[in-house]
């Protein structure tokens, strides 16, 4: 069942990043390819027998991540639905914790850890609820300052999960490493939920940049 939600999760990520920058279908259709081509190693335990070849995806994941965010135009972008793919982190952080039940991954990997995004979830769904409901408009500044902050959290925990991981620069976590990352589907979250959540940050603060007062308005 863990499964089939993860799987839901980053279905649903790559669904918002789709509607997000306006339908590109170039970036949807690359991060798809590689999410088929990484699942397939995965799931013959590719990862899991030889964790040395993990960096090599991550690499190529940082490379199409710089090569798709230099391709959106911002002009197309949707900000509510940009702010929407956060609220995925709320069911994120839930999967993690029952990974850190079933020994898979450390509990400085959660939110009773070094773990703080569920916070910007949160956040994301208030700012979100307010922006519908009161339909007012959102300081440009304090959204800045906000996307600042969920990436500082994002980028902590990537480092954290990558200290924890079976690799030759593990600092943390040996009794009870980051496996998961290494099995299917949990090897999408760095290779797709976690990316993609990152881009959403950057290409609204992108968009607060090109706006000379508001970032989000009821129309987008």
């Amino acid at each position: 069942m863990l499964k089939v939600i993860f799987l839901l999760i980053t279905f649903l990520s790559l669904l918002l990043i789709y509607y997000g920058t306006g339908k590109n279908k170039r970036l949807i259709l690359l991060f798809t390819v590689w999410q088929l081509l990484i699942g397939i190693l995965a799931s013959y335990q590719m990862f899991k027998e030889n964790p040395k070849l993990f960096p090599l995806v991550i690499f190529g994941t940082v490379l199409l991540t710089i090569f798709g965010l230099n391709r959106i135009d911002t002009a197309k972008l949707k900000p509510n639905i940009l702010l929407g793919i956060h609220i995925l982190r709320i069911p994120v952080e839930l999967v993690l914790y029952q990974l850190y039940l079933q020994e898979k991954i450390p509990k400085l990997m959660t939110f009773y850890g070094w773990n703080f995004d569920i916070v910007v979830g949160i956040s994301a769904l208030i700012i979100l609820g307010y922006q519908l409901i009161v339909t007012r408009k959102i300081n440009r500044y304090f959204f800045k300052i906000w996307n600042s902050i969920g990436i500082v959290f994002l980028l902590t925990i990537v480092l954290v999960a990558t200290l924890s991981s079976p690799l030759p620069i593990q600092q943390f976590a040996f009794d009870q490493p980051n496996i998961a990352v290494l099995e299917f589907p949990f090897c999408f979250l760095p290779t797709c939920v976690v990316p993609i959540v990152l881009m959403s940050h950057i290409l609204l603060i992108r968009k607060s940049n090109s706006a000379k007062i508001i970032l989000i308005n009821r129309k987008n």
